[in-house]
């Protein structure tokens, strides 16, 4: 773990769950704020683990992925720059309800429960924004049970890569690249589906030219194409067949 410069408040502002605040709530969430850099493949926090805090990322990804009683493991989204996270936490039983790794580098800040609680009862802004996010996550959700009820496993990993696109997408001359490192296990877990499925389909999008993958980052050649197969109702696999 290196050291991280002091943080300002002009990289709190700018992070959604505390937009709007004045000048002096901003030096307040400093005064409170512990902040932290990590190597890639870190492990931030476990599920189970009590000592709980508010987490919001400054820099970096992080997979967080959650365990079953059967030891079978799934991804349950990622965060990118301005994203909470374990901050649910706080509200429910305080353990942390999944694990956090890092895909990058990365930096974070972080909040005790009392340091959070304080923040709040004294800036009402924070709670509102924190319910406005909470809100969008359960949104978010919603979504992706209703593909899951509805849509065929090929529809949902192509949702799945348009809202990653979406999220960390950067155009380049090779196409628009996710910006941090993917396993297709990580794929088909977001999309609901086996590693089988994402694989087949993936790999069927590699041989038509919709996309490949340069050091373990996927490169979307095609978005017109994954768009055409997310949209499409029509309950057939479009996928192309392999010759």
């Amino acid at each position: 773990m290196s050291k991280v410069p002091p943080l300002s408040r002009q990289v709190l502002s700018n992070l959604e769950l505390f937009r709007g605040l004045s000048t002096a709530a901003l030096d307040d969430v400093v005064a409170s704020a512990s902040t932290r850099a990590f190597a890639r493949d870190f492990r931030v926090f476990n599920q189970g683990e009590t000592r709980v805090r508010a987490h919001v990322l400054i820099d970096g990804w992080i997979r967080i992925s959650q365990s079953g009683s059967d030891g079978a493991q799934i991804v349950v989204r990622f965060i990118g720059p301005g994203d909470i996270f374990g901050a649910i936490s706080l509200f429910t039983d305080r353990r942390y309800p999944a694990d956090a790794d890092t895909l990058t580098d990365a930096t974070e800040v972080s909040w005790s429960d009392r340091a959070l609680l304080d923040l709040m009862n004294n800036h009402p802004q924070i709670a509102i924004n924190a319910v406005r996010i909470v809100g969008q996550r359960l949104q978010e959700a919603q979504h992706r049970v209703r593909e899951l009820a509805t849509q065929r496993a090929e529809r949902r990993v192509a949702h799945a890569l348009l809202r990653l696109l979406r999220q960390v997408g950067t155009t380049t001359s090779r196409g628009i690249v996710i910006r941090f490192p993917l396993r297709r296990k990580d794929i088909a877990d977001i999309a609901g589906t086996t590693l089988y499925s994402a694989s087949r389909i993936l790999s069927a999008w590699e041989r038509a030219g919709w996309l490949k993958t340069l050091d373990r980052r996927i490169v979307v050649q095609s978005l017109s194409d994954l768009m055409r197969i997310a949209e499409d109702e029509s309950g057939q696999d479009i996928t192309p067949l392999p010759p």
